[in-house]
């Protein structure tokens, strides 16, 4: 009674070694979309339930990608990012440089070291809502009060998965400058922290709260996450220094491809 099971587990392990061997050979490249499973199975003698388990295997490995019953297509390996607290110091020193040089080169791009001119998709989306409730909380707003909702989409490949954040402000806050309102002058060189100090605003501190679970389907999609990989998130709180909250920003990260590095300096007894 376990042979079918065991050859069907063997099988499927053939599949699988066949085309890793393709993929690491680069007959199969990053982007390329697979066969069908009617057509693995046809290919190496296997039936589709056997063709299909190989499929899910590899992508559980985060070798494939695509969405189950849909196309499926060799994986687009996401950069390996490394995200440090000292970005914002390096943020507000150069907020008063010139803007040749401030948009050298940005916090962001410096957390993957890809600069934004060999980004596939670099697109930022901007409209104007009603403040969810836990947003307008975090930025101690009464109720009804309107933000700018500013979504960041990056995608530094085609089909490979995107990066994303999102940032609230207050509209009445920022609305005194149209330039910040108008999302064709992104990138900003500079970024928020210039934003902010065009309105006279100066930012004293940032708090990123970290939390991590596992992604929504519509997260896995977006991101290419593999099934089984969590998904970090940073809530980032910045305050002005008159003590109040001035932006919010979600970012998600996805855990397979983000390294976090805090420094703490400490302060010396002599």
């Amino acid at each position: 009674m376990t042979q079918p099971a065991t050859s069907a587990v063997g099988g499927a392990q053939k599949v699988v070694a066949a085309l890793l061997a393709q993929i690491e050979n680069g007959t199969l490249r990053p982007g390329d979309q697979m066969p069908t499973i009617a057509a693995l199975a046809q290919e190496y003698g296997v039936n589709k339930n056997t063709a299909s388990k190989a499929v899910v295997s590899l992508k559980a490995k985060g070798v494939l990608s695509g969405p189950a019953g849909g196309n499926t297509w060799v994986r687009v390996s996401p950069p390996h990012k490394r995200r440090r607290n000292t970005r914002y110091h390096a943020e507000k020193s150069a907020v008063r440089l010139p803007e040749c040089e401030r948009s050298v080169a940005g916090v962001s791009e410096a957390d993957s070291g890809i600069p934004l001119q060999d980004l596939d998709e670099d697109r930022a989306d901007y409209a104007v809502i009603e403040a969810p409730r836990e947003i307008r909380e975090a930025l101690a707003l009464p109720p009804g009060t309107r933000v700018l909702r500013r979504t960041y989409t990056r995608r530094h490949a085609q089909k490979a998965g995107a990066g994303r954040s999102v940032s609230y402000l207050p509209y009445d806050l920022v609305s005194g400058n149209p330039d910040l309102l108008d999302p064709t002058r992104e990138p900003w060189p500079g970024g928020t922290m210039h934003q902010l100090y065009t309105i006279g605003v100066e930012l004293d501190r940032i708090v990123d709260r970290v939390t991590a679970g596992m992604p929504t389907p519509e997260e896995m999609r977006v991101f290419d996450i593999p099934p089984g990989v969590p998904l970090i998130r940073i809530r980032k709180v910045s305050y002005s220094t008159e003590g109040k909250p001035v932006e919010v920003t979600e970012i998600p990260l996805p855990a397979d491809r983000i390294e976090l590095i805090y420094t703490t300096q400490l302060e010396r007894w002599s």
